[in-house]
């Protein structure tokens, strides 16, 4: 359906299909939408697989932002650049690129820095436009259409900003590494750069989705000497000992509470936790479950609601840590060509997170499936 401009010409607008949602909490409509040419520094790409992360659900259910619809979703994703904007000389067309959520332009506080990956100029993006002119380049039926982290991938072409996309080699499986441009690369560097696991230690990570198990992969790759899964869902258990988990608690089997347990099990708490389901209360949870002294805990999980962390004063002043992680402390454009040669190398795996493979055409089953907490990763395969 859409027409990729002539390299001899600048680039034109394209129409093409799109996942549209409308509303907060919708189905997903799929539209025929106009995607403008990329702008100064702005590339387009031709999405090759996208898959379905829990922030993308948690976005589109949420009615915070009730004024930014309708509006295209997606972040995690691979593609072919289409067409490149005016002082790109980074990316040609036919490039191989992963989108990435947060961009690294090199050159503010936070990139020079060498301390950060929250880059000043393409940090994550909360308005539904671009970066560059705070636009969307997206329309349907008269209307502007809302981007999402900048990327939206739900979309057979999209345009993101050149310091938002990292090339990969040309014999990369697309619908694979699609995945570490968010939740595989967000739960090993977490353990890796946030933490700094060291061999022997003992680890709790709370929630064994994509991020926990990567989580968990990255903690065995490290030496982790105890690796303590927690979930409510015991059918995790066996996924989890793939990925490195040596003992599994579900929390609701107890009659006390889980930190209680993991206290006991390791003589007075584990020296990381890992807080990766997007709920303060288990970030607290987390906390209480380290060692006294030098136990860390991070949270990586986007919390639905009350979004305020609560803990009691003694667990830091007895020398607990918390700390953060947004995209596993990596820097996009640095980093994320290491992982994607670790992954081609087989150093790291990320194709056991996938569970389900589906058309474009059926995306709104895979957020059925995210709901009901019936999958990991559901790959979306653009028509080619």
């Amino acid at each position: 359906m859409a027409a990729a401009a002539a390299s001899s010409s600048p680039p034109a607008a394209i129409t093409c299909r799109a996942a549209v949602a409308w509303g907060p909490g919708q189905p997903l409509v799929m539209e025929e939408v106009e995607v403008a040419p990329p702008g100064p520094m702005e590339i387009r790409v031709k999405v090759v697989s996208t898959s379905v992360c829990r922030s993308d659900v948690t976005a589109w259910q949420s009615k915070a932002q009730p004024d930014l619809f309708p509006r295209v979703f997606g972040h995690e994703a691979s593609g072919v650049v289409e067409s490149v904007g005016e002082g790109v000389t980074e990316f040609q067309v036919g490039d191989h690129v992963l989108t990435v959520f947060i961009g690294e332009c090199k050159s503010c506080k936070h990139c020079v820095s060498g301390k950060s990956n929250m880059c000043q100029k393409l940090g994550l993006e909360r308005k539904g436009v671009m970066h560059s002119d705070q636009k969307t380049r997206f329309s349907a039926k008269g209307k502007p259409v809302y981007h999402y982290c900048a990327v939206s991938s739900f979309s057979e072409y999209t345009v993101v900003h050149s310091g938002c996309a990292v090339k990969v080699g040309l014999t990369v499986p697309m619908d694979r590494v699609c995945l570490l441009s968010c939740g595989v690369s967000a739960g090993l560097g977490a353990v890796w750069n946030v933490a700094n696991v060291s061999k022997g230690s003992s680890v709790a990570i709370f929630g064994l989705g994509t991020v926990g198990l990567s989580v968990a992969q990255g903690a065995k790759l490290r030496g982790a000497s105890k690796i303590i899964g927690v979930d409510t869902n015991s059918e995790k258990q066996e996924k989890g000992k793939s990925f490195g988990v040596t003992d599994f608690i579900n929390p609701d089997e107890l009659t006390e509470p889980v930190q209680q347990v993991i206290k006991r099990i390791t003589d007075g708490g584990v020296d990381y936790s890992f807080e990766c389901v997007g709920d303060t209360g288990v970030v607290s949870t987390a906390l209480q479950s380290c060692s006294d002294g030098w136990g860390v805990t991070v949270t990586l999980g986007v919390p639905k609601t009350k979004p305020e962390v609560s803990a009691h004063y003694a667990f830091l002043l007895s020398g607990r840590t918390l700390k953060g992680s947004l995209f596993g402390g990596w820097r996009p454009k640095s980093d994320l060509p290491s992982l994607v040669d670790k992954y081609a190398d087989k150093e790291i795996q990320v194709d056991g997170l996938v569970t389900h493979d589906i058309p474009f055409s059926e995306i709104n089953k895979a957020l059925e499936l995210m709901l009901e907490n019936k999958c990991l990763r559901c790959v979306i395969h653009m028509p080619q």
